[in-house]
């Protein structure tokens, strides 16, 4: 199994949030598209009442 690094990750989300599908980064760099897809749903900063936070972190973001 291939570990990939939290920033790679990361990368993969905000290439995705600027419109690449997830087939296409598939594609290009190799994790598959259901782990691109859980990284996004685990990565995304969501915003709610002026706090920020993300899935993985649970917490808001400072």
């Amino acid at each position: 199994m291939i570990r990939y690094s939290p920033e790679f990750k990361q990368s993969l989300v905000e290439m995705h949030n600027q419109g690449r599908s997830y087939t296409e980064l598939a594609a290009e760099y190799g994790p598959s598209a259901d782990s691109i897809r859980n990284w996004v749903k685990l990565y995304t900063v969501h915003e709610v009442d002026g706090e920020k936070w993300t899935a993985k972190n649970g917490r808001k973001l400072m």
